[in-house]
This record gives structure tokens, sequence and C-alpha cells, in this order.
């Protein structure tokens, strides 16, 4: 195995509408045609109502609801990137959705929860898919 390439990610039947949406630079979840509720992890039916679901985009904003500072070599493509964030971002389109992410252009001793920051899409060293990270919303715009 390659040190410096990340795992790459298996798409199955539930989650290759995800990775279709960012290789096309896009982020979106999976949400119920009928209660319209956000589905994460994806879901053939609502756990909510039992309807029939499909993916729909997000924002890709949130605030960081938990997080952890990696300081050891463990993951595969990231051994030289020490430290870094890996956030539990709740994105604003529903309280308790949550999307788990890297954290990119950021100090890891000023991580706070309550963070607000904004997804992007970005290449997967390795292979062929793409990834959302999250960066910091700029608190001067």
């Amino acid at each position: 195995m390659d040190p410096s390439i990340p795992p790459q990610p298996i798409p199955d039947e539930d989650t290759q509408r995800f990775w279709d949406a960012t290789a096309r630079g896009d982020l979106e979840l999976c949400r119920c045609r009928e209660c319209r509720r956000w589905l994460q992890p994806p879901l053939e039916r609502c756990s909510a109502c039992g309807g029939a679901t499909a993916f729909e985009p997000v924002q890709g904003t949130g605030e960081v609801h938990s997080y952890l500072v990696v300081r050891r070599p463990s993951v595969p493509g990231y051994l030289e990137d020490l430290p870094y964030v890996v956030a539990l971002v709740e994105l604003d389109e529903q309280p308790g959705l949550r999307l788990p992410g890297r954290m990119i252009d950021v100090d890891p001793e000023k991580v706070q929860i309550g963070d607000r920051v904004e997804a992007e899409i970005v290449d997967l060293p390795g292979g062929d898919y793409r990834v959302p990270v999250f960066r910091p919303v700029s608190s001067a715009g």
C-alpha cells in the first residue's frame, strides 16, 4: 500500500448518487420525498415516515458539532499533514444532519465547537474521486 495515497471510497447502491454529485463538484445528500427529512447516512426508505428517498443539493454550510485533532500518523495519504482536524459538521439544512470531513486552512489549536464552516469539493489523491472538506467561514465577509 502506497503511504502517500489515502483510502478510496467504495460506492454502493446507497451512496453512488453522493459520489456522482461530488464528481460534478456538488454536494448532495439523501432526503425523503414525503416528509422532506434529510437522512445521513443515506437510506432507501425514510426512517421517520417510510417514504421513498432521493438525493438533493445541500448548501454545505454549518457549524462544527464535534472534532478531533489527528496528531499521530495513522491514515495513508495524510501522514505528512499532521496535525490535522477531522470535524463532524452539523449542516444548516436540518438540526442533527451531520457530515464528517477533514478541515483545511485552519490552525488545529484554534478550532472550536460552533465554528462556522463551508464545504468545498476537492480531488482525493490516488484515484478518480472528489470529496467534501470544510474550511472556516471568514468572519470578515
